[in-house]
């Protein structure tokens, strides 16, 4: 529409102008939602010293500490001990913790720490909650120990000043990696868990970058409010939240909401691949990421520990990001006439250029329909290219996406995103007209806008935003009587409003879902190119002049060699090394009767180290109920272990009552039977019992499974409840970590770490039974 203003130089020299333009605000996005400067140990006494918190994360957070271990038990005394000297009134809650799943029950016998600093006049409670447990194969200096280190500093400087008006409660969950099973205990067997109030809950999916709130309770326009007053540097934006909502993910948020608090959820999720791993350590931890967790956390502890937190409550959502360094919030009454003029503002440059006989209605029409392709030819080009790495190198399918180096992947996906959209725009720009491809474009965000205003409210923005300016500017561009200049800048206002936002939300599911999932983020990158057409036409020349061939076979080519050009780089660039390691699953499954011993791994291309001690596939002599998926195996050497026992209570073809333990040095049990199960009793003396309904089988396996972390010496009694069965087999597993009582057996080499499976360095050693109703035999 604007491609007539200059002559061929003028108009390219406006072009770059306004690349130059989108590019940087793309940067500077990026460089205002960084993280913060850490503090050192001489900071004033009232803030917050990411140092200061890194000196207690080094005596607790140097080695895995999972539900049940010693480490665990060592991480308790020391952080108890650190919030009683603080002068908060401390507990250990000691319990047992369930959780359900399809097929799946989940028990662990939990030690909460849960500290209380009374109000002055409180007007409710303030739950500030991290988890101090670890995932079994790494130290979790990030998960979730940043978090809790970031709590004693945090409520050391709080206590520097006066006494918080209202209730300061402080909670260290346990067994947040087993399926948040601390929390879950502490809703339902501590009064506290039951009062309600502000939740504050911090956690890491990632070693570095800003600390996002990505997660709210609902009705959340009060809780922002206080948050972007609150905080120094807010970041996170309501189209995480929306998003959150819709995965599987799970933290100790959701069982403390369920319960009746309202409260905000934070996390920071760069460098993702060493999540969950062995080099979750202090040393990969940014200190600037632990400053940003601590002087949050602070900073909301003082202002909503001294609000009147019953004026916190609300009956509307609220819409909330950065534009620029600056936080826009509005409410969600607005979202809806948002989305409809964004449809509305269209159909100005529609009219207006249909009336100059730029477009017609049919073109038009062709034009909104067929912009679909390039949405979704640039997704399918990013799970192609992730289907070609995986190929290449078969080690990046254990590492879930999350890759160490994967910018230069990243930089190919965009280019593939661009080659989408120039692959769909210039074949039809001779026929169908800039004006119809690039008003019809609009129709793309401007849809998923409306789509967003019913089922992701918060996320509406997104899209709504850069389709309404973008139709304002290409209005503009029509309207104006005024330079070509001007008109070239208010054509570029949508896609500066586009820059502002697309950008960084690619980014955001590059760090969270990496590139196994990059469909989505390439989606995103060829929607903000559907907005930059204007843009991109300044350098094109008459649409009504035959293509030039060698452009045709040019921009493609171009395309093509720059993104196998960079996956090059990234093949180059991203070696696995000490300090970027290879994943890799190995486990020890031994018959407690039989005394045979096998490896396993479920590794697609086993490393050499792996492959020292599996060879074939053959899954034959594994115990009934193991296997889940293809499986590398190989012959080991038996160990001396006690292994698991079920001693039969009763079974009377519905209910099967057992009394089980692991055995010595066991950490966990897991039973699994070869019949569903729709409720499970775990009781664990003076821990505690709890029941809850299972539904569903579990998919790979046998139809039902029973885990209990952290089992007592002593052993639990199970009582499960099935549909009428005379005859069942179940096939008992004790756990224990690590394989030092393995003969023989060498420890991974520099670049290799455990992989993230459930089993993986895990000794088990297993027992099969047979049941039926009136007679209990061992097989």
């Amino acid at each position: 529409m604007i491609r007539k203003l200059f002559d061929i130089p003028r108009r390219i020299l406006a072009g770059l102008a306004a690349l130059a333009t989108l590019a940087a605000v793309i940067m500077l996005s990026a460089m205002t939602d960084s993280t913060m400067q850490p503090l050192p140990a001489s900071a004033p006494t009232a803030e917050f010293s990411a140092e200061r918190a890194l000196a207690h994360l080094k005596r607790f957070a140097a080695e895995p500490r999972p539900i049940g271990s010693a480490a665990r038990d060592r991480a308790r005394d020391y952080l108890a001990a650190r919030l009683r000297a603080s002068g908060l009134q401390v507990e250990v809650q000691r319990s047992v913790g369930a959780r359900s799943a399809a097929g799946l029950a989940t028990f662990g016998q939990v030690d909460n720490i849960v500290g209380r600093l009374p109000g002055t006049d409180s007007t409710g409670t303030v739950l500030i909650a991290a988890h101090y447990d670890s995932a079994a194969m790494g130290a979790g200096a990030s998960d979730d120990g940043a978090a809790v280190a970031a709590m004693i500093e945090a409520v050391r400087a709080l206590r520097s000043g006066a006494n918080p008006r209202n209730d300061i409660v402080l909670l260290m969950s346990d067994g947040e990696e087993d399926g948040v099973l601390g929390a879950e205990a502490f809703v339902r067997k501590h009064p506290l868990g039951r009062t309600g109030g502000v939740l504050l809950n911090w956690e890491a999916r990632g070693t570095s970058g800003p600390s996002l709130m990505f997660e709210t309770s609902r009705d959340n326009a009060r809780l922002v409010e206080a948050f972007v007053d609150a905080v120094p540097a807010p970041r996170g934006d309501s189209s995480m939240v929306e998003m959150y909502r819709l995965l599987p993910n799970n933290t100790d948020f959701a069982p403390l909401t369920k319960a009746g608090f309202t409260g905000m959820n934070f996390a920071y999720i760069e460098r993702s691949s060493l999540y969950h791993t062995a080099e979750d350590t202090i040393a990969n931890l940014d200190r600037g990421s632990l400053q940003h967790h601590g002087a949050n956390m602070l900073a909301l502890a003082r202002s909503l520990g001294n609000a009147d937190l019953r004026t916190l409550t609300s009956d509307h959502d609220a819409t909330y990001f950065r534009a620029l360094g600056t936080v826009i919030t509005y409410p969600d009454v607005v979202v809806w006439p948002l989305a409809a003029l964004s449809v509305l503002a269209i159909a100005g440059p529609a009219l207006f250029a249909r009336a100059r006989r730029l477009l017609s209605l049919p073109r038009l029409t062709v034009a909104a329909a067929s912009a679909v392709v390039p949405l979704l030819a640039s997704a399918a080009l990013a799970q192609g290219l992730w289907e070609l790495l995986v190929a290449v190198r078969p080690a990046y399918d254990m590492m879930g996406g999350l890759l160490h180096r994967p910018r230069p992947y990243q930089a190919a996906v965009v280019v593939l995103s661009a080659l989408a959209v120039l692959g769909w725009y210039l074949p039809l720009r001779r026929r169908l007209g800039p004006a119809a491809l690039a008003v019809g474009a609009l129709t793309w965000p401007a849809a998923l806008g409306v789509l967003c205003a019913r089922f992701a409210p918060g996320a509406a923005f997104l899209f709504t935003l850069p389709a309404l300016m973008c139709a304002l500017g290409a209005l503009a561009t029509l309207l104006l009587p005024t330079s070509a200049w001007a008109r070239v800048a208010a054509a570029t206002l949508g896609p500066i409003t586009a820059a502002m936002l697309l950008p960084s939300l690619a980014g955001n599911a590059f760090d969270g879902m990496g590139l196994a999932l990059g469909g989505v983020s390439a989606l995103v990158l060829a929607l903000f190119g559907l907005t930059v057409l204007p843009i991109v036409e300044l350098f094109l020349t008459d649409p009504g002049s035959r293509p030039n061939r060698g452009i045709v076979v040019a921009v493609p080519l171009t395309a093509a060699v720059l993104a196998l050009s960079l996956v090059g780089t990234g093949l180059v660039t991203d070696t696995f090394g000490a300090d970027r390691p290879q994943r890799t699953h190995l486990a020890y499954v031994m018959d407690a009767d039989t005394r045979v011993a096998h490896w396993v791994s479920a590794d697609t291309d086993p490393a050499e180290w792996t492959r020292r001690y599996v060879s074939g596939h053959d899954t034959a002599a594994l115990p009934p109920g193991y296997a889940r998926g293809t499986l590398w195996t190989g012959p080991a050497p038996a160990i001396i272990a006690d292994g698991p026992r079920a001693t039969v209570i009763a079974y009377d073809g519905r209910t099967l009552k057992l009394h089980v333990t692991a055995g010595r040095g066991a950490r966990s049990v897991t039973l699994r039977l070869d019949r569903p199960m729709t409720r499970a009793t775990a009781a664990a003396g003076r821990f505690g019992s709890v029941s809850i309904p299972v539904s569903g089988t579990r998919a790979g396996t046998w139809p039902a499974e029973i885990r209990f972390r952290g089992i007592p010496a002593s052993g639990v009694q199970i009582t499960v409840r099935l549909p009428d069965s005379d005859r069942i087999r179940v096939t008992a597993i004790a756990e224990t970590d690590g394989f030092s009582a393995v003969p023989g057996f060498l420890p991974r080499p520099a670049g290799l770490v455990a992989a993230t499976r459930e089993d993986g360095d895990l000794v088990a050693v297993t027992r099969g039974y047979t049941l039926t109703s009136t007679l209990a035999r061992r097989t």
